[in-house]
């Protein structure tokens, strides 16, 4: 197996554990370990460690080993502002970009989202709409939001695996509801219905973010959020009203 396998699948893996929290937020990591487990020389592994800082799975330090991103409460803070629009103007775009190859892609991991609510673990679930989301930000195929939006998925799994557990509470999320919006928005972007994509937007958000709330925002940032910006409690569709 060559050297760029490898370090594609020490890429791949390290996403994986950070995005469903086998790497907590803010934990070192072991640059010798990895170096063996994958065969690699520490050139290779700092190089993929660059590229997911970069991407903002990880944080590199001076002198010390990088760390997963931290997900703190100025982070959350941060997010909840963030999310609503940013998910919404990804949509619109989506639905004025999308390639056929790319709805097809769509539908796929959809169905593989649809398999993992009804067997799947709280991994899968979380990976499946990890994917279903960073297929629309390609069918946006923006330079500007493409950075934001990512870290924003990285967080959005992060915090999500929180509801995908059933002993987290996780049973409280309606995750058929979750499914059909996802059906939803295909059909936004297949019908090229930029409007109606940004409206799914803020529905799937609202739900998402009443979730997420239940779970970790502590009652006074959420306070404070309502405060900044009321359409962040509710989703900007119910702003728009």
């Amino acid at each position: 197996m060559s050297s760029k396998i490898r370090k594609t699948e020490l890429a791949e893996a390290l996403k994986r554990q950070i995005l469903t929290l086998e790497l907590a937020p803010g934990s070192d990591l072991d640059e010798t370990e990895l170096c063996e487990r994958f065969a690699l020389s520490r050139t290779p592994v700092r190089e993929v460690f660059r590229d997911l800082d970069g991407l903002g799975y990880l944080q590199m330090r001076a002198q010390r080993s990088p760390k997963v991103a931290d997900l703190s409460h100025v982070t959350l803070h941060n997010f909840f502002l963030a999310a609503p629009m940013i998910y919404g103007a990804v949509l619109r775009l989506a639905a004025g970009n999308a390639r056929a190859a790319q709805i097809a892609a769509l539908k796929s991991v959809q169905l593989e989202f649809v398999a993992a609510l009804r067997s799947g673990t709280a991994a899968e679930r979380t990976l499946a709409n990890y994917r279903f989301h960073e297929i629309t930000g390609e069918m946006a195929g923006s330079v500007y939001l493409m950075p934001s939006f990512h870290r924003l998925l990285i967080d959005h799994a992060r915090i999500g695996m929180t509801f995908y557990r059933p002993e987290a509470g996780g049973a409280a999320m309606d995750t058929s509801l979750a499914s059909a919006q996802h059906d939803q928005i295909i059909e936004a972007i297949e019908t090229r219905d930029a409007e109606r994509a940004a409206e799914l937007a803020d529905a799937h958000w609202a739900l998402s973010r009443d979730q997420i709330g239940a779970f970790l925002m502590p009652e006074a940032l959420s306070q404070r959020l309502s405060e900044e910006m009321p359409f962040a409690a509710t989703g900007t569709e119910g702003a728009r009203r």
